[in-house]
């Protein structure tokens, strides 16, 4: 018998169109995950512009508290936000409006929520549109959609910095997310160039959560994939992702964030997993969801 794991993992995600909130999974290493709840929703999507739960991004503070943001809508300037100490139990939702200072963004995608130790802050980073802001990549996305990541900074979840352009290498992306290796940062990007296709995975380095970041690698997944997100499991650097058009989960692995092996064939989701956060949490954590509902 093998002693139970003093740290498991944590996947939150999404199905159909984000209707009904919030779904998790667990595993035990990172690679096998099991729907939690019995797939059911455990928490359903009250604000924002259309009222759905897409992209959910799950945190662990350093104070103990589940940081939880999402995509409310298609279109629109807000984000989704809520806490919970049990993740059964949520504090109110709020939309966090964002874009409010851009009266021509057309969306607020994908946000993720790090946590800067150095700063003492969370740092909120998304995607958004804004006709005419960059003339020109104006073409080379779908339906006019031109992104840049944006972001904004809070202590409390009450007042936010101003929001700000966050990361721009002169193309269109979507779906950030970070991590940290070591003492560098670095943030994943999603190329959302249709013409010609890239829809791929690229990486950028930063010294700090807020970069600045330099130039984005070239890409180290296949094309047609969206929302990653990374962690360290044992030596290897691991990278998940959503194979959108084959409706399934892939995943990329590394020592060196240079060298990759495509491990999709090792890892299994809950059927129709979309666009997930992975996180480490202690096992006690998922001890508690096993036996409680919301």
């Amino acid at each position: 018998m093998h002693p139970e794991p003093t740290t498991c993992y944590l996947f939150s995600y999404f199905v159909g169109n984000g209707e009904d909130g919030l779904h998790l999974a667990w595993s035990r290493d990172g690679f096998h995950w099991e729907a939690l709840n019995g797939g059911e929703s455990y928490l359903q999507p009250q604000v924002g512009e259309s009222k759905l739960m897409r992209d959910p991004c799950l945190l662990l503070g350093p104070d103990g508290v589940f940081q939880l943001v999402w995509t409310t809508s298609w279109q629109g300037k807000t984000l989704g936000h809520a806490s919970s100490k049990d993740l059964v139990h949520w504090s109110e939702q709020e939309a966090i409006p964002v874009m409010a200072a851009e009266p021509q963004a057309r969306n607020c995608w994908a946000p993720e929520v790090v946590h800067d130790e150095a700063k003492q802050q969370y740092l909120l980073f998304w995607s958004s549109t804004i006709p005419g802001r960059f003339p020109d990549t104006e073409d080379t996305g779908d339906d006019g959609y031109n992104h840049r990541a944006y972001c904004t900074t809070t202590k409390d979840f009450q007042t936010f910095a101003p929001s700000r352009l966050f990361y721009d290498n002169g193309f269109n992306v979507i779906d950030a997310t970070m991590l940290r290796a070591g003492d560098k940062y670095f943030l994943i990007v999603k190329d959302e160039r249709k013409t010609p296709v890239r829809k791929n995975l690229r990486l950028a380095e930063g010294a700090t959560p807020e970069g600045p970041f330099g130039p984005a690698s070239e890409p180290f997944t296949p094309s047609w994939v969206e929302g990653p997100s990374a962690i360290r499991i044992g030596d290897d650097y691991v990278v998940y992702f959503d194979c959108y058009t084959q409706h399934r989960y892939g995943a990329v692995r590394s020592r060196d964030l240079e060298h990759w092996e495509d491990i999709t064939a090792l890892v299994d989701f809950p059927k129709d997993a979309r666009h997930g956060t992975v996180l480490a949490v202690p096992r006690q954590v998922v001890d508690r969801l096993l036996v409680s509902t919301p």
